[in-house]
C-alpha cells in the first residue's frame, strides 16, 4: 500500500524546504516528494497521515557504542528505585555487573528512546550479541565507528550541526527513513532539540509516534 505522509513543512535535507510537503512510500522505498496536492493528485488511493510541523531526514546518533554498550538504562518503573532513573555509566555499571540478557534488555530501552529523537543509524562498533540483537530489531543502521566527543546524548542536534545530524537528504528511490518534528519552522527542530519528535520512521514503517 502507498502511504503519503504530510507535514507543514518538508526539509528534503540537499534542496530547498517545501511547504506543505509530502513524502510518498512504496514499501521501504521514497516514490515521491512534492507538495502535498501534487502527490495527493497523482496518488488517489493513497493512505495518508497527516503531521503538524516540519519533516526532516532521520537523524543519526554518534554515541551509539557509548549509550548501548557503556551505559545501562534502568527499567521503568521496576528498576528506578534501586538504581534510580538515569543511565548507569563507569563505575556504577561496573558495579552492576549486568548479564548479557540484561544489556540486551537496557539496548532495547535505549533503542525506543532513540526513535523517539528521530535517530535512524547509530555508529558503532556493537560488540554484545544481545545488543545487535536489540538495535536490528528497531531497526536502526549500524554505521562505522567514529563517535562523537563529549558526554553521550540522546539528542543528535545535541553536538552536531543541524545537516551533520540528518542521516542522508530524502530522495526519490532512496529509503524511506525519516522524522518529524512538532515544531514551526526550519530552524526549530536543531534549536528546541530532538526531543520535539512526533513521529520517526524507518523502512517504511511507522516505528515511533508520540501519543
Amino acid at each position: 500500500m502507498l502511504t503519503l505522509h504530510a507535514a507543514d513543512l518538508l526539509l528534503p535535507g540537499d534542496r530547498e524546504p517545501v511547504p506543505g510537503g509530502a513524502v510518498l512510500i512504496d514499501g521501504d522505498r521514497i516514490a515521491m516528494i512534492a507538495p502535498y496536492e501534487d502527490v495527493a493528485a497523482e496518488h488517489p488511493a493513497a493512505r495518508v497521515r497527516r503531521w503538524p510541523g516540519v519533516l526532516t531526514p532521520g537523524l543519526v546518533n554518534r554515541h551509539g557504542a557509548a549509550l548501548l554498550e557503556l551505559a545501562y538504562f534502568p527499567d521503568d518503573p521496576f528498576e528506578v528505585d534501586e538504581l534510580g532513573p538515569e543511565p548507569l555509566t563507569g563505575a556504577a555499571l561496573a558495579a552492576l555487573a549486568p548479564s548479557e540478557s540484561r544489556r540486551g534488555n537496557s539496548a532495547r530501552r535505549c533503542t525506543q528512546k532513540l526513535l523517539a529523537h528521530g535517530v535512524v543509524a547509530v555508529t558503532g562498533p556493537l560488540v554484545t550479541p544481545a545488543v545487535r540483537t536489540a538495535v536490528r530489531r528497531a531497526g536502526l543502521e549500524v554505521l562505522p565507528s567514529g563517535g562523537a566527543e563529549g558526554p553521550a546524548a540522546l539528542d543528535p542536534f545535541a553536538d552536531a550541526e543541524p545537516g551533520e545530524a540528518f542521516r542522508a537528504p530524502l530522495a526519490v528511490g532512496g529509503p524511506a527513513r525519516f522524522a518529524v518534528f512538532a515544531v514551526p519552522d526550519e530552524a526549530a527542530p536543531a534549536a528546541r532539540g530532538a526531543g520535539t519528535c512526533i513521529a520517526t520512521v524507518i523502512g517504511g514503517r511507522l516505528v515511533h509516534r508520540r501519543r
